[in-house]
Formats: structure tokens, C-alpha cells, sequence
């Protein structure tokens, strides 16, 4: 039925299922006889075994989802893969996408190529409409295009940076709609980011009749994300969402799904890529997929969403010990930020500093923010870079509960995090006390004089 089935395989049940894929592939046919540049050939056995002998990739160099005659249990594996994908996004949320394949790239260059794709469509274009977000492959994603990313600036909401939609249709106005190629939105992010405000984009997209591309990096894994999409094709436009293979599916990196609810679009996508491409992101996922089944990846979703309530409750705690707070982010379901007030007020670098603290203690994937730094990208300069907005209120740290987060993890990081801001408030104490001593000194010297 080209579904994901409900129970996991066991691992010699795949394969076994992957060895019958490999025997249809001519260069594993016992006698074959190849005089071709592109034959299959492996030197080294183990390089061979790694991939289960498929070894001519996917596609064809006219179209990446073509099926290749010379070597058909790729070409399976490939259709098949691309449909049992297609039906985990149905069972993540966005029910009515229609299409969707597997590319072997990231997410950024995976969005190169939607944007490419609209060159042709819309050849008069120049612009892309990108409400900020401080990640630079999905800005240069723009650049590497060849097109002009005008980005707007979120506005402030209590805790939270929110699209700013009047800033959004002003500028298209100003640029007029047939110089945009698409207005390029985000789902998952750093909080204090958010969301963006899909629905509403959606409707301005259909209202201007320009495209709408999502980047949905690691957004499969929340339901909320995936609503957002989900609705925002209800009512608005939305032509195509990109996401990551290894942060939603746990797998190397080095892929990502192209989808979206235009199959003739989406098929438009493929056909630009421009060769054949490898097999190794479409046979992890499939793998990956195979044996967790259905019922094993709802299980991930549903822990990753109580660790996030876990690790959301015990990070307030530690923050109202350390006279800092847990930033109200409701609107996103991924990622925390814990102000660090106290360090930026006592010394500028001491926030960077705890970031080197908490990585040589071996903690991955906790950012911290400064307030500040300036970095250009590409010619273009971002202020109070990584922070989303050229003048956040205050410096903090991020946290996010992604899929396969263990409550490990979390007792862990809160453990270390604590002792490190333990370890700055002693210091700080000392450094009071110091500053106190020689002050005093000095005004007994005045007395004395």
C-alpha cells in the first residue's frame, strides 16, 4: 500500500526486504556485463555492504524521482520511500499535502531549489519577503538563488517576536506583488522567536497571488507546527514546506522532504535537480521508518512534547532560583529562553562565557545570546545577531525538547547549568567583596588625609 506500516519491522525482516531491492539492480545480476561509465562498480567491499549493494543512487539525470531501467530496486526503493514519508506527514498533522520526495541535501540548499524552481514561474522577480530569523543557511538559501532577501523585522509581544503583517504587505506593496518571488516564513524556531503567522501569510499570498515557501526545518515533530501549515493551506497559499530528515526522523545529516498540496509543482521541484542523486537519505529514512512503524514514531512525538512540558517546569524553577525567569513563550513548542540578566548586568562577558562552560561540561545544543553582537552575512549586516530583533530586552539561553529528548538529558543540563551559574554568583560575590574592601581603604585614606 506504500504506507508506513502500524508495527516496526525487526531488523533482519528489513534486510532481507533490502536485499531483495538490491538483486533487482543490474549491477548485482550474476553475469552481467557493464561497458558504461556508470555501472555500479565498487571497489571496496565495505563501502558496498554500507549501502546493501545500492549503489546507482536515485533518479535519473532529468528528474530525481525517474525511475533508472538498469537499476530497479533503487528506483523502488526510492517511490517507496517518497510514499511512506508522504503518510508520516499525513499522521504528523498536515493531512491534505499531496505530494512529497525525499532530496539528498539539507534544508538550505533543499529551499535553493523550490526558489530556482519559481524563477521560471515568476522571471521578473528579484525578491524574496523573509521575516527575520537569525539561522544563516535559510538566508542564504535566498542568496545562493540569486535573489534579494527584503527581511522583515518581528515585532515584540511580551516575551515573544511575532511576524510583523503590516511590515510584510507594505513592502510588497512598495515593491509591487510581480517583483516578489515568495514570501519565505518559518515554522520551528529559537525562542523567543515564534512561528510565524502562517495563516495570515497564507491569505496576503493568495491576495497579491504571490508563492508561499515554509521552512519547516525540524517542525514535523510538533503537532503545533504542523497545524499551522495545515491551516494556513485551508485558507491561504502555501506551495511548498521544507524539512530536515535528521531532526525529525533521528538519522544522519544530509536530507530533507520537499512537500506540498500541488503535485504538479512539487513534481516541477524534482525535475530541477539537476543529475541523479544518492540513495543513502532515502534508505536511512526508510530504515529508520520501517522499524519504529507508525505506532513507534507517535510514541517519540508524545514523549518529545511531555519532555518539553518537563524540562519547561523544572528550567522555571531553577531560573526563579537564580533571580532570573523563564521567558513566556507560549507560541513555541519546541524551544525555551531563560533570561541572563544578572550575568550581562556584572560582567558583558560573562554570558559567552557560560556557553563555554556549558560545552567543555559537555552540554550540546544549549545557545546563549548576547545582546549585541553584530554579524554579517553576505554583505548584509544583522544587529543583535542571533536574538532575532536588532535590540532584544535582555541576554538568556536557549533550550530546546526536541525528538528522542530523554528525562536523562534534562536532569543532566539542569544539573550543570545550575552549578555553572552557582559558579558565577560566587565569583560575583567575591569580586563584590573585593570592590568593597579597596573602596573602603580608599575613603579611610581621604579621612586619614
Amino acid at each position: 500500500k506504500g504506507k508506513c506500516p502500524e508495527d516496526g519491522w525487526d531488523e533482519s525482516t528489513i534486510e532481507l526486504f533490502l536485499h531483495e531491492l538490491a538483486i533487482m539492480d543490474s549491477n548485482n545480476f550474476l553475469g552481467n556485463c557493464g561497458v558504461g561509465e556508470r555501472e555500479g562498480r565498487v571497489a571496496s567491499g565495505l563501502v558496498a555492504r554500507r549501502h546493501y549493494r545500492l549503489i546507482h543512487g536515485i533518479g535519473r539525470s532529468g528528474d530525481i524521482s525517474a525511475v533508472q531501467p538498469k537499476a530497479a530496486g533503487s528506483s523502488l526503493l526510492n517511490k517507496l520511500t517518497n510514499s511512506v514519508v508522504l503518510d508520516v506527514i499525513k499522521l504528523a498533522g498536515v493531512r491534505t499535502v499531496t505530494s512529497c520526495f525525499v532530496v539528498p541535501m539539507a534544508t538550505g540548499m533543499s529551499l535553493t531549489l523550490c526558489f530556482l524552481t519559481l524563477r521560471h514561474k515568476r522571471p521578473k522577480a528579484k525578491y524574496i519577503i523573509w521575516p527575520r530569523i537569525d539561522q544563516k543557511s535559510c538566508f542564504k538559501s535566498m542568496i545562493t538563488a540569486g535573489f534579494e532577501p527584503v527581511v522583515i523585522e518581528n515585532v515584540l509581544e511580551g516575551d515573544e517576536l511575532r511576524t510583523d503583517l503590516k511590515a510584510v504587505e507594505a513592502k510588497i506593496k512598495a515593491l509591487g506583488a510581480e517583483n516578489i518571488l515568495c514570501v519565505h516564513s518559518t515554522t520551528s524556531c529559537f525562542a523567543p522567536r515564534v512561528p510565524d503567522r502562517l495563516e495570515e501569510l497564507a491569505v496576503i499570498c493568495t491576495n497579491y497571488d504571490i508563492p508561499h515557501i515554509v521552512n519547516n526545518a525540524y517542525g514535523v515533530q510538533s503537532s503545533k507546527c504542523m497545524h499551522l501549515i495545515q491551516q494556513g493551506a485551508r485558507v491561504g497559499r502555501i506551495d511548498a514546506f521544507v524539512q530536515s530528515l535528521d531532526k525529525n526522523f533521528m538519522v544522519p545529516v544530509g536530507g530533507a522532504i520537499i512537500a506540498g498540496f500541488n503535485e504538479s509543482f512539487i513534481q516541477e521541484i524534482s525535475k530541477m535537480y539537476p543529475g541523479r542523486a544518492s540513495a543513502s537519505p532515502s534508505l536511512d529514512v526508510l530504515i529508520t521508518l520501517l522499524s519504529l512503524g507508525t505506532s513507534g514514531y507517535k510514541k517519540l512525538l508524545k514523549e518529545r512534547k511531555e519532555m518539553f512540558s518537563y524540562l519547561s517546569s523544572e528550567l522555571k524553577k531553577l531560573a526563579d532560583n537564580h533571580n532570573e525567569r523563564l521567558l513566556d513563550t507560549p507560541h513555541n513548542p519546541i524551544s525555551l529562553a531563560m533570561s541572563l540578566k544578572t550575568l550581562d548586568e556584572s560582567n558583558d562577558a560573562a554570558v559567552t562565557q557560560l556557553g563555554s562552560m556549558l560545552f567543555t561540561r559537555q552540554v550540546s545544543g544549549a545557545r546563549v545570546v548576547p545582546c549585541g553582537s553584530v554579524q554579517t552575512v553576505n554583505n548584509y549586516t544583522f544587529k543583535g545577531f542571533m536574538s532575532h530583533a536588532n535590540d532584544y530586552p535582555c541576554a538568556y539561553l536557549n533550550a530546546a525538547s526536541a525528538i528522542g529528548i530523554k528525562k536523562q538529558d534534562v536532569d543532566v543540563f539542569l544539573k550543570r547549568l545550575d552549578k555553572c551559574l552557582k559558579t558565577f554568583r560566587k565569583e560575583a560575590k567575591q569580586e563584590k567583596s573585593i570592590n568593597e574592601i579597596s573602596d573602603a581603604n580608599a575613603a579611610t585614606e581621604q579621612l586619614e588625609d
